[in-house]
């Protein structure tokens, strides 16, 4: 096979310059994967490096599945496989089971996912006697997450503290380290942050891994954090030969902590890096691809290009308004009823996209009423249901018995008569001998442990001898056996069948089952070890079932790296996208342009801009004007909708807001909210007071629309209050 048959010119650069560094820029729809994929080929087929030496790193085990398929078709299986290839959680769990013995690391390390690292978070408010209605669990969880994306450790972390916030933060961060160490657990981050620590302070595993490595390849670049960037440095410090993919236009992740100037600085990192520019679209039609040009051009950080097609022109993007959230979703369901009916557009490929979750609610209501099927991603994954979640936990727990998250989530499920009191005692004799929970109830069992009620001993003893069996089971048995013995075993059969929706719950086990299997013919150890491992690292769309006709409902962030042939973005309004929260910084403003941009570009044929006049979210009802994106639109690429029928445009304008169309005809000028007065202006660690709480401090400050600011004050007797600054009787002390 020829590598670089069907390459246009731009694909064929980037896939022949293989010396150096690159940075290829790939628009949505410029084939990007194809390009990877090829140049991996050419550099085994043409140029003769060994697929040993290759890294290809992805950030969803879709895109990595997706990349194998096609490499094998490319230079075939067997060549493929000695490639290093998939997400950087997965490869570096895969160096850290190898060299993070090195750093003190046990090998069977179990990986927390979100809801796990919330659970320990609790504990460790908890255990540092620090009210959780004063400091939220979610966003300590979140300040850890994001000194973990900029590589501090629980040290750097403390003495960079500008806040009170900042300093219990770093309490419970050094806590939540401790007890992840003792678990022999690591979170997502830590995959990461870990490596590159082994990396830094043994430079032999360092100089193995660059050896190895001669070419080192980096899709969805744009979406990394300083963390995955320092990481990859690393790895390509020997041969310098490092090609990254992306687009800072599509860069929508930075509350995830990705970081935009690591691909708009990477000529700057690497003073003789080539620029190959992908800009021919094979998936949209022009009108598309002008609209959504026409969209992101408004920004400053961005590398300029010009999306082209040699597709039809195609139909005008279609600007509906509606009356209400209610009407939004009606107008929805009729025009995916009628483009099945006279374009034979089948449902499956129509997505529905919004910018937060909570707008999906009114639209799932809409598809039930009517009987329409509806793909939800980001809804209640598999992986996160509760049985499946419970079964989990004894499959770690097994795994690792120091396994503490897990074995508090079942240690009473099925029910077995230990109570909240007696977990607390467990947990605090743990505590003051630093030891795993595991390790108490084998005390408890051999009679030498705390002092625990007669009944609740009998229940914990019960429960120790059940684990241990698995224990020694797990190394004899495959994974799939393993979870029959685990609901047999551990009387869990009963215990789901007896509830609502039972039956339909228990084939979720079994289902899971399925998953395991896959494993059954690796030794036990191993299958389970990798096993457990693969259900940690999936995420939402890598659930999502492509097979099945339906409508996808999902948000913005979520639809990256998807595409359909229809696509409606509901919620065109100012306070949803841009959303409120983004108004008063023009940074995040871009971001919000470049999820609009990213939503355009997921569509092949048809694009729906959505809006209602009036809205009710959050409790909370009023009206909005149209996004400010809409304004960028040419009005020669835009069909207004009313009933069917092309009706003259009107501009919209945020000051004087004239309703363009809607399916109730004219509306009236909505009441718009004059802008807050802000008299005062405050950060975390200021002294306060209120003319009804007295003296506190202020914990944390939170951007509003408009110039205000949403401010959470510790008082002293009246604990921590939310307060808007424009509205608050404040004095600054």
């Amino acid at each position: 096979m020829d590598i670089l048959a069907g390459l246009n010119p731009a694909q064929r650069e980037a896939v022949e310059t293989v010396k150096g560094p690159l940075l290829i820029i790939a628009g949505p729809g410029s084939g990007k994967t194809k390009v990877i994929t090829h140049r991996v080929a050419y550099l085994i087929k043409t140029c003769g490096i060994s697929p040993r030496n290759i890294l290809a790193v992805t950030f969803t085990n879709k895109a990595a599945r997706e990349m194998k398929e096609r490499l094998d078709a490319l230079i075939g299986e067997k060549v493929a496989e000695a490639l290093t290839m998939g997400t950087f959680h997965a490869i570096c769990a895969r160096i850290l089971r190898q060299d993070g013995q090195t750093i003190g690391l046990n090998a069977n390390f179990v990986i927390y996912d979100e809801d796990d690292q919330l659970s320990l978070v609790k504990q460790c408010l908890q255990d540092l006697d620090l009210d959780p209605k004063e400091y939220v669990p979610k966003s300590v969880q979140s300040a850890i997450k994001a000194a973990k994306s900029q590589l501090l450790t629980p040290k750097e972390y403390e003495s960079q503290a500008r806040s009170y916030f900042d300093e219990i933060t770093g309490r419970v961060y050094e806590r939540y380290q401790n007890l992840l160490h003792q678990s022999h657990a690591l979170d997502f981050d830590d995959l990461l942050m870990r490596v590159v620590l082994l990396f830094k302070e043994h430079h032999e595993v360092l100089t193995k891994y660059q050896s190895r490595y001669v070419h080192v390849m980096v899709d969805e670049f744009q979406d990394t954090n300083v963390t995955q960037y320092t990481l990859v440095k690393q790895l390509a410090g020997k041969y310098r030969n490092i090609c990254v993919v992306g687009d800072p236009d599509q860069s929508i992740y930075s509350w995830r902590f990705a970081d935009i100037r690591n691909i708009l600085s990477f000529e700057k990192d690497f003073a003789n890096a080539k620029v190959v520019m992908l800009e021919q679209n094979y998936r949209s039609t022009r009108v598309i691809l002008d609209v959504a040009s026409s969209i992101i051009h408004a920004n400053k950080q961005r590398k300029e290009k010009k999306l082209w097609t040699t597709n039809e022109e195609g139909a005008p993007v279609t600007l509906v308004e509606c009356y209400d959230e209610a009407e939004e979703a009606q107008f929805v369901l009729s025009e995916i009823d009628r483009l099945s009916r006279e374009e034979a557009i089948p449902m499956g490929g129509c997505a529905v996209m919004y910018r937060i979750n909570a707008q999906s609610r009114v639209l799932e209501e809409a598809f039930m009423r009517y009987g329409v099927p509806y793909r939800l991603v980001g809804g209640t994954r598999f992986y996160q249901r509760r049985e499946i979640k419970d079964i989990i936990s004894y499959l770690r727990l097994v795994h690792n018995p120091n396994d503490n998250v897990s074995l508090m989530r079942i240690i009473n499920i099925p029910a077995r008569n230990i109570g909240v009191r007696t977990v607390t005692d467990l947990s605090a004799w743990a505590t003051a001998r630093n030891i795993p929970l595991f390790t108490v109830l084998k005390a408890v069992a051999e009679k030498n442990g705390p002092d625990i009620a007669p009944r609740a001993t009998v229940a914990l003893t019960a429960f120790y001898t059940i684990i241990n069996n698995l224990i020694a089971k797990s190394c004899e048995i495959s994974p799939s056996t393993l979870i029959a013995e685990i609901v047999s075993r551990s009387g869990y059969r009963e215990y789901i069948l007896n509830e609502d929706l039972g039956e339909e719950r228990y084939e979720n086990i079994m289902e899971l089952r399925t998953v395991a299997a896959e494993y059954d013919t690796l030794r036990p150890e191993e299958g389970l070890s990798q096993f457990l491992e693969k259900i940690s690292l999936i995420s939402d769309v890598d659930q999502m079932d492509e097979k099945t006709e339906a409508p996808v409902l999902t948000t913005l962030h979520q639809a990256k790296g998807l595409e359909f042939p229809v696509v409606f973005i509901v919620g065109m309004e100012e306070g949803l996208l841009p959303y409120q929260r983004a108004m008063i910084d023009p940074a995040e403003i871009e971001e919000e342009r470049r999820l609009c941009y990213v939503g355009v570009t997921r569509a092949r044929k048809h694009v729906y801009l959505v809006r209602a006049f009036r809205r009710n979210l959050f409790g909370n009802s009023g009206a909005n004007p149209p996004s400010r994106f809409l304004d960028d639109i040419p009005r020669e690429l835009i069909t207004l909708r009313e009933q069917g029928k092309r009706i003259e445009y009107r501009e919209y304008r945020d000051d004087d807001f004239t309703p363009v169309a809607s399916l109730y005809g004219k509306l009236a000028q909505p009441s718009l909210p004059s802008k807050p007065v802000v008299t005062i202006s405050l950060a975390p660690g200021d002294i306060v007071r209120h003319a009804t709480f007295g003296d506190g401090v202020v914990v944390n400050c939170v951007p509003r629309a408009g110039g205000d600011q949403e401010i959470s004050i510790n008082f002293t007797g009246a604990g921590t209050k939310r307060l808007l600054l424009s509205l608050a009787p404040l004095q600054k002390l």
